[in-house]
């Protein structure tokens, strides 16, 4: 076997498997700062105070992993083993997920989450071993289930050069909702802040071209998945939404042009992304109470 040979670890199932069940409880005020902050990296004019509902998925900015230096890798994620399994894999992407909205999150009050890892399975992928793991969130307040969200985070295995990107899925050619931004390195590390989102890959350029291998700094698919329902709530201000779901397709980059665009459907709407090149970076579809 040559030398230069990438061997995958091995994925012991079994003992993976053992994290599920595991449960995490998290207390905190939604406090208005972060909204107020959140407000300002998408344009608004103004933001939610005390006593106003939380818009989707604005709660993805509280109930934060806050780990030691000590605790975090070099990639810039916490250390494995603790809530989630010890997969030993180094590139993780949260690649999917679904909401179900029951009740507002209100501004000023205290809310509780409860996270249960619900499920672990091994795929093999075109380039080795998928691991993906299923995270259940329960968000509450006074007692009430607000918000029910199911997480799905796959790990691979790092590359060991520069590769080509997944075949792009051409994005629908005519949208009736449409906005375009670019999403610049201002842009990437404040909502790194916003979500104490150590990886580099979305703030430190060289790491992110010389040792994961993308081309640019990358995108985070929880920011394109919160510019997409901010798109649905300046077309259909005041809306309720009810459910929304969706799945990252291929990575956007802050050296290209991006456009968030939707089409209204009799319950709601069909969101995606697409990038310079015309291609789908993220599907996503939203239902209205």
């Amino acid at each position: 076997m040559s030398s230069m040979m990438k061997v995958s670890p091995t994925i012991d199932l079994v003992h993976l498997r053992g994290w599920v069940g595991r449960e995490q409880v998290m207390e905190q005020v939604i406090e208005p700062f972060s909204a107020r902050a959140l407000a300002g990296l998408l344009d608004r004019n103004t933001a939610p105070g005390n006593g106003d509902p939380l818009p989707l998925p604005w709660h993805w900015l509280y109930f934060l992993d806050a780990p030691a230096r000590a605790a975090t890798g070099v990639d810039g994620h916490p250390l494995r083993g603790g809530f989630l399994p010890p997969v030993p894999l180094p590139r993780r992407m949260w690649a999917a997920g679904r909401m179900q909205v029951r009740a507002p999150l209100l501004v000023g009050r205290k809310a509780q989450k409860v996270s249960t890892v619900r499920s672990i399975d091994l795929k093999d992928g075109k380039t080795g071993p998928l691991v993906f793991v299923s995270v259940e969130h329960t968000l509450s307040q006074d007692g009430q289930t607000c918000l029910v969200e199911e997480q799905n985070i796959v790990y691979r295995d790092a590359p060991t050069a520069p590769a080509p990107l997944p075949p792009g899925e051409p994005a629908p050619a005519t949208a009736e909702w449409e906005r375009g931004l670019v999403p610049d390195p201002a842009l990437l590390f404040r909502f790194s802040a916003l979500t104490y989102n150590g990886h580099r890959i979305h703030y430190d350029r060289d790491y992110a071209t010389k040792v994961e291998f993308y081309p640019a700094l990358v995108v985070h698919g929880p920011l394109l998945a919160t510019l997409l329902l901010d798109l649905v709530q300046r077309e259909r201000p005041g809306a309720a939404i009810s459910s929304f779901s969706f799945r990252a397709m291929r990575p956007a980059f802050d050296n290209a042009a991006l456009h968030v665009r939707g089409t209204p459907t009799a319950v709601g709407a069909d969101l995606w992304t697409s990038d310079a090149h015309g291609f789908t970076g993220m599907k996503a579809t939203v239902t209205f109470a």
